[in-house]
């Protein structure tokens, strides 16, 4: 069989798996390395820039979660294709790992066939997208004329406090950007109760991720207070982005930070304490809410259930959390708003 010159990383802590695998890649002609856990998997990632990781979830140590985080902190290694490797089909593992970045996945057990075509498929799309990248290179634009030029394509409409914009597996037909007000994104959990995953404010665009995906909606948008937005066509997004190599940088670029930006609430939720959770939802909210970036203080008007749905917890805790933020002078309950005091102290809660 013709060699492929190909590297590919398998990072597995169940001996008997990572072996087979290594056996079917090495037969079908690629260069394979292997770890037996995430630390020194990531760590072989950094040291020889494999063409395609294949990675386990579920591992002591360091798990392929965590793996993948680590991957988008380097720029050698932010753009190798990552496929999760996991024994759990469950939608809500399978959402988190593409939400968090990661190319494909498998479900163990899985054939020698279903193994070879997810990676030659996925090292195929990483090629076309570098040679596109190469033979298209983008014209200097100005940007901010180019959103000027988007938002003028749309309409205004006007949303009432806690009215839905869309929901979960509708069909993207808009993107949207946040003139005045703020809205939220949240996923449910399988008992009802709900995740808040994002804030979107003043100048924000949301709504582009199942666009770009060509997906059905993965999250749900509510209002948290009167908003008025921009609604812009599907049909006028993608001409417009055919048009405008500047417009595709700006979304890509902002598709990359919301990817960050998870990586990092999910890495809270694995290890950081209820405490460290709700002063972090706090500060999420206070930045939205603070008139500049440099104000330390500012008026925050949200609910219980909303911080605890941003913290991931029960509106009992959050009480209790935020009588303790209060004795220790970090913040004022005033009625149905929280003054905060100092957003920097309650950002390097520990």
């Amino acid at each position: 069989m013709q060699k492929s010159n190909k590297t590919v990383l398998v990072i597995e802590d169940h001996d008997d798996i990572r072996e087979s695998i290594i056996e079917i890649l090495e037969m079908a002609g690629y260069i394979v390395l292997s770890a037996a856990e995430g630390k020194s998997g990531f760590e072989l990632a950094l040291k020889h820039l494999p063409n395609i990781i294949l990675c386990d979830i579920m591992m002591p140590v360091l798990d392929g979660y965590g793996v993948l985080y680590l991957l988008g902190k380097h720029e050698e290694t932010v753009n190798i294709p990552l496929i999760f490797l996991t024994a759990k089909a469950e939608r809500a593992d399978i959402r988190k790992a593409m939400d968090m970045g990661a190319d494909d996945y498998l479900t163990k057990p899985f054939d020698d066939m279903e193994l070879l075509n997810a990676i030659e498929s996925r090292l195929r799309k990483h090629s076309n997208k570098r040679n596109t990248s190469i033979l298209s290179p983008s014209l200097p634009e100005d940007l901010e004329s180019v959103l000027q030029e988007l938002t003028a394509l749309g309409r205004k409409k006007i949303y009432k406090k806690k009215q839905n914009i869309y929901q979960e597996l509708d069909t993207p037909l808009y993107l949207y950007k946040v003139n005045s007000g703020k809205v939220r994104s949240f996923l449910f959990y399988e008992d009802g109760r709900e995740l808040t995953t994002g804030i979107f404010s003043e100048n924000e665009f949301f709504g582009y991720e199942a666009i770009l995906m060509n997906k059905k909606r993965f999250d749900n948008i509510e209002t948290l207070e009167e908003t008025e937005l921009t609604l812009i066509n599907r049909t006028e997004l993608e001409g417009l982005m055919n048009k405008r190599p500047a417009l595709n940088n700006k979304f890509i670029q902002l598709l990359t930070h919301n990817n960050q930006l998870k990586n990092e609430k999910l890495l809270s939720f694995a290890y950081n304490s209820v405490r460290k959770r709700i002063a972090e939802a706090i500060v999420s909210y206070a930045e939205k809410f603070r008139e500049t970036p440099q104000d330390n203080s500012c008026i925050i008007r949200i609910s219980r259930e909303d911080l605890a749905s941003m913290a991931g917890t029960a509106n009992e805790t959050v009480s209790r959390t935020l009588a303790d933020f209060k004795e220790e002078k970090l913040l004022i309950k005033e009625g149905n708003s929280i003054h905060v005091i100092d957003i920097e102290a309650l950002r390097s809660i520990r």
